[in-house]
């Protein structure tokens, strides 16, 4: 057809193909993310494994992919909200979002995560070209430099510590954690799973069995106020945007993790507290996805456990396409994650919550063998020792992450 004078031409068929794969990976991604320990990265790997198998054009299984690692990066708050068992993306979100559930305002945080989410994916279209123009420039003089840039993030992190205490428990989890990485990382995994890593038993420690342990001595979720959010808007939508730039970082710098780049959004946004704190990770983990897809193309590298599953695929680089798939799947995870995380907080309430509890620590004893055998059980127990450390001290969990960052550090 003529369409301003210029002929477009429109295949209806392989729109709706397109529109399948789309979907499909939404579903996917919307099973990943409300299920507490699994992680889409885990997902994307068997996808790639069995992508040959696939019928259908090869560009549409990472069409599916992308629109899977985006709508895991909305959905993902839900668990972490009702249950506390976060992936590693959300880890350090647990204790700000854990504050609203106990006062009542859950609902609010996951229309608070989902509005900065989509500040991110509208951010990330917007900045994707000239920031990785940027980055290209840049990126080169911090991988010649990464153990001095590694080193001041864990020194200005510790800083931020309020107290002696805090930061004495600070050091000891950068340590512990640090040591554990450095033992624990080059291990082969032998898990039932093919595309089984130690990852999985390893952040299920750090960051989930520590919180679960603390929600199995306390009374439940309380009942949800309505989900009206009580803050200006705009100091929501700040530490989004700051969370969104702050993105591009984890999409470029290896070892940059979602938390940390969150810690400094907020600093940056001079806005606190925890609203501010779940719109800004938010916002950096599904920036990430869309980032982590220009600096694949710009850079040729794979910065996110989706992308890695896709490059393992062999598939297709067909940039609009796969921009499109980001798009139709941020919208779909801004509506599911209000629509589906009220249901589930329901859900949550009307169970016993030490028997609910008790099972998601067994489930994620059972991920752990499945994605690294009886290695992963003994790292996830290891794990949560350590995971125990922070709150003890009263610091921040986001210490755990020198479990990436010291390995990364060391020659």
């Amino acid at each position: 057809m003529d369409v301003a004078g210029v002929r477009v031409l429109v295949a209806p068929g392989a729109s709706a193909a397109a529109l399948a794969a789309v979907a499909a990976g939404v579903f996917l991604g919307t099973c990943s993310g409300l299920v507490p320990g699994l992680h889409v990265n885990s997902l994307a790997l068997l996808l790639a494994a069995a992508a040959p198998s696939i019928p259908g054009p090869p560009q549409l299984v990472g069409a599916a992919m992308l629109a899977a690692g985006v709508t895991h990066s909305f959905l993902d708050v839900v668990p972490t909200l009702a249950l506390g068992v976060p992936d590693p993306a959300m880890a350090v979100s647990a204790l700000p979002g854990h504050r609203l559930v106990m006062g009542g305002r859950g609902r609010e945080a996951l229309r608070i995560s989902a509005l900065g989410s989509g500040v991110a994916v509208a951010v990330a279209f917007v900045l994707g070209v000239p920031v990785t123009a940027a980055a290209t420039v840049v990126a080169p003089i911090v991988y010649q430099h990464l153990p001095v840039v590694v080193t001041a993030l864990v020194v200005v992190l510790l800083a931020r510590e309020p107290t002696r205490r805090s930061r004495v428990g600070g050091c000891l989890a950068v340590a512990a954690s640090g040591a554990l990485g450095v033992v624990a990382l080059p291990m082969q995994p032998d898990g039932l799973a093919p595309t089984g890593d130690v990852l999985a038993p390893l952040f299920a420690g750090l960051f989930g069995t520590p919180v679960l342990l603390e929600a199995f001595r306390g009374v439940g979720v309380p009942e949800q106020d309505d989900p009206t959010v009580a803050d200006d808007p705009r100091a929501v939508a700040g530490p989004g945007l700051a969370g969104s730039l702050a993105g591009a970082a984890v999409a470029y710098v290896p070892g940059m993790s979602g938390a940390i780049a969150a810690v400094f959004a907020v600093e940056a946004t001079r806005v606190d507290g925890d609203r501010a704190f779940i719109a800004a990770l938010s916002g950096v983990n599904t920036a990430n996805t869309v980032f982590a897809l220009y600096a694949l193309f710009a850079l040729g590298n794979a910065h996110t456990g989706v992308l890695v599953a896709f490059e393992r695929a062999a598939l297709p680089k067909t940039l609009p396409l796969l921009l499109a798939a980001i798009a139709l799947a941020a919208c779909a995870g801004a509506v599911l994650v209000p629509v589906l995380g009220d249901r589930y907080f329901r859900v949550v309430r009307r169970l016993n919550h030490r028997r609910l509890t008790a099972g998601v620590c067994a489930l994620l004893a059972v991920l752990a063998w499945v994605f690294a055998g009886w290695m992963g059980v003994a790292l996830l127990a290891v794990a949560t020792l350590v995971g125990l450390i922070p709150p003890w001290f009263g610091a921040r969990r986001v210490h755990l992450m020198a479990v990436l960052l010291v390995p990364l550090a060391l020659p």
